[in-house]
């Protein structure tokens, strides 16, 4: 590995980014051949390590999980030098034992989209990247450490359930989820995943519980406010966590991850080059740069 320096890029809400202490702060917008990603990029720096903060929804949620250009938004991370992707993600629960204020560490996923763009690759070249374990260990590890240290109750794995939205479940989805073992239902962690894993981020999501979908039977049905009250009241231990992920990163250096995360892409190209569209990997440019530089 070249460089050993963290650039951790953050995916979440407006309210991640207004946390004590940042230095040298700015908007950067950046450009990308997907088209716009959801807003500007904050650049700033916390106890030595560099950050980029993205909202996922745009400052002010001007994007719904289905609008929001997900190609566009890996890409300009990975444009913006982020060596790691952390998500923060409010979903809700399909669990007893996980209640509204829990953080969940997720460690799968199951991807009910079907509106979205969900690849970098495609004609022109073609990729096949294994996402069989689409969580970097490591980076979850230390957002479920730094969750703890943060104050807030967490679980440690766990599937996520995706869905298209951006209406909520029907009863009856919600049962169904519950059958298949899923924990967490959200909107917006995929085709997130599998695109940072096409461009070689180690990526770990922190899924914060707001509700109980519609399941429970001792709870009402999930509402917009009843969200919103808690991701409120979550606020505080959400930029905690970022708080002190960023300080367990300052005291290690950054190494490969055990999974090759970084490198997955020396395994998943699968067109011949006489027979890759030039134009295709011109928007590929960022993507490929490693993998074709090596």
């Amino acid at each position: 590995m070249a460089d050993d320096t963290w650039v951790l890029g953050i995916l979440g809400g407006s309210g991640l980014y207004d946390i004590e202490g940042l230095e040298n702060p700015e908007w950067i917008e950046i450009d990308t051949p997907w088209g716009a990603p959801s807003d500007a990029i904050l650049f700033a720096e916390l106890d030595g390590i560099k950050l980029r903060f993205l909202p996922r929804h745009g400052r002010g949620h001007k994007h719904s999980p289905t609008s929001v250009n997900y190609r566009a938004n890996i890409d300009a991370l990975k444009r913006a030098g982020c060596t790691d992707i952390l998500s923060l993600s409010a979903v809700g629960s399909l669990q007893e034992q996980y209640v509204p204020g829990d953080f969940v560490l997720v460690d799968q996923f199951i991807d009910r989209t079907f509106a979205r763009e969900k690849s970098f690759f495609g004609e022109g070249m073609v990729a096949h990247v294994s996402v069989a374990d689409p969580i970097c260990e490591r980076l979850s590890r230390l957002a479920g450490n730094a969750a703890v240290a943060a104050g807030a109750n967490v679980h440690r794995g766990g599937t996520y359930l995706a869905m298209e939205g951006p209406q909520f479940s029907t009863r009856a989805e919600s049962e169904m989820y519950r059958t298949w073992g899923c924990d967490v239902i959200g909107m917006t962690n995929m085709p997130e995943a599998k695109l940072a894993r096409e461009a070689e981020l180690p990526y770990a999501t922190v899924a914060m519980v707001t509700d109980f979908d519609c399941w429970h039977p001792m709870h009402g049905n999930v509402d917009v406010a009843a969200v919103i009250a808690t991701l409120m009241e979550n606020a505080d231990k959400a930029k905690g966590t970022v708080r002190e992920i960023i300080k367990m990163l300052s005291q290690m250096p950054r190494t490969p991850t055990e999974q090759g995360i970084e490198t997955n892409l020396d395994v998943a190209l699968i067109t011949s080059p006489e027979a890759r569209d030039p134009k295709v990997m011109t928007k590929l440019d960022a993507i490929l740069k490693r993998a074709l530089s090596e």
